[in-house]
């Protein structure tokens, strides 16, 4: 075959391949909706931990951790059980938690009296620090209650991989809804509908 032909069959393939993703990729899409980001269909944290009792997976509750206060405290999430609650896992590194601030500060002065606000910040000593979770904070005035993962248990219990994360649980302590990456406000103000 001359170096011509194989050329030319080169071409022809790679414009099939190109027609062939093209065509799948349309077909795909159809078929997925982004919708707003909130995932409400199982949203059972898968745990490693033996402490959750079957009956609690069965009900979907969300499974409690401990994290610190800005003093140092111990603070356990089942603590905040009674209230709905909005929990967001991030980093002050994180660009994506940074853009989404503004909407949960926002969220939190309009549903602050009625809806806890846990913004738990992925303390693991190297890449972030306290001291720089806090330092973001107050360089940009937000209010909105910080806490500590400094042991990794909300991030281990929840198997948070990506930043940020946002679970929405009702007043009773079951998840109903999460978010995976930034949401807007629209789709925080739907998730706190979903558990108000």
């Amino acid at each position: 075959m001359n170096k011509y032909l194989k050329f030319t069959i080169a071409i022809i393939s790679f414009a099939l391949v190109i027609v062939l993703a093209n065509v799948l990729y349309n077909k795909l899409a159809k078929d997925y909706d982004m919708g707003d980001g909130l995932v409400t269909e199982d949203t059972t944290v898968s745990t490693e931990k033996d402490t959750q009792s079957e009956s609690d997976t069965e009900k979907n509750i969300a499974p409690d951790f401990t994290v610190v206060d800005k003093d140092n405290r111990e603070v356990n999430l089942e603590s905040f059980f009674g209230k709905p609650i909005v929990l967001n896992f991030w980093a002050s590194w994180c660009g994506p938690c940074k853009s989404e601030f503004p909407e949960f500060q926002t969220a939190y002065e309009e549903y602050g009296e009625e809806i806890e606000f846990l913004m738990v910040n992925m303390t693991d000593g190297r890449r972030e620090t306290k001291e720089l979770a806090d330092a973001f904070i107050q360089s940009e005035g937000y209010s909105l209650p910080v806490y500590y993962d400094v042991n990794q248990d909300g991030a281990y219990t929840y198997g948070v991989y990506s930043l940020p994360t946002t679970y929405f649980i009702d007043s009773q302590g079951n998840l109903v809804a999460y978010a995976q990456g930034a949401i807007d406000m629209d789709t925080l103000k739907k998730g706190i509908d979903m558990i108000r």
